[in-house]
């Protein structure tokens, strides 16, 4: 098998974050591990762990806030930063082909509420990054999307979804656009290997004892085309990290995927 391990990882400021991501990375080896929200200029970015590793890595980063970044085992080629064809102000959106295949690491905007500019800010970006993969990726070729999308699609992805309903990130609007993803061709490589609820990736803060209180979301995705998903072997949600010490709010999602099928 030529295994190809993914992770996803929203580390809400990767300086704060770093002990925790040095610790997952040398325990669990990932090929790949997109992150959100590093919260730091690119000047400011904590190169030297993830090169005294000797790993590849990318970002795209703005003043304390957003934020996306790639590490690699393999070089990050083919590299873009942004969504649309002029600089966004907004570090939101890389991409990078990894051993061949492309892979777009995203940070949807959060929305703020329903009603509000913010919620239809979040609506057009989540459109137009559709847009772009419609105009510049084939879902019969190998392609992975991932990232927070601050988007729970499903009842089972979250604690309470009677009282959640129609709050952000578990609106019918949202979760309208986000499933014409699916419509497009992605899968969600998750839910090809666990069904049910009660698997999360984010727990809020302001909620006490959250985490222990299992008051979570499943807000962050890896998704693939088809002829990538079906490589798919395994893929899990590491809560462990969440429950340490300075967490961040989110844990990591991961994937393995046997590359020599693609061959």
């Amino acid at each position: 098998m030529k295994k190809f391990k993914v992770a996803t990882f929203n580390a809400n400021s990767i300086r704060a974050r770093l002990p925790v991501i040095v610790k997952w990375l040398d325990k669990e080896q990932p090929d790949l591990l997109c992150l959100q929200e590093s919260k730091v200029q690119d000047k400011d970015f904590p190169l030297k762990p993830f090169q005294d590793r000797d790993l590849h890595v990318a970002f795209r980063g703005q003043k304390a806030y957003n934020g996306v970044a790639m590490v690699s085992k393999d070089p990050l080629e083919d590299l873009r930063l942004d969504l649309y064809d002029e600089a966004d102000e907004e570090a939101r959106f890389m991409s990078a082909v990894v051993r061949g295949i492309p892979v777009i690491n995203v940070y949807v905007p959060q929305g703020f509420a329903p009603g509000t500019d913010k919620f239809q800010t979040k609506l057009r970006w989540l459109e137009d990054l559709l847009s772009y993969l419609k105009d510049h990726h084939d879902p019969g070729l190998p392609l992975m999307v991932t990232g927070d999308f601050n988007v729970a699609l499903d009842s089972i992805d979250v604690y309470d979804p009677e009282s959640l309903r129609g709050e952000v990130g578990f609106h019918p609007e949202e979760q309208a656009v986000f499933r014409e993803y699916f419509a497009w061709g992605l899968v969600d490589v998750f839910r090809e290997h666990v069904q049910g609820g009660g698997h999360y990736t984010f727990w809020d803060y302001r909620i006490p004892n959250g985490f222990k209180r299992k008051m979570g979301w499943r807000i962050d995705y890896i998704l693939a085309t088809p002829p990538l998903a079906k490589k798919s072997q395994k893929a899990w949600i590491d809560t462990e990290p969440r429950g340490a010490e300075k967490p961040s709010d989110h844990t990591f999602l991961v994937a393995e995927f046997d590359l020599q099928k693609l061959e």
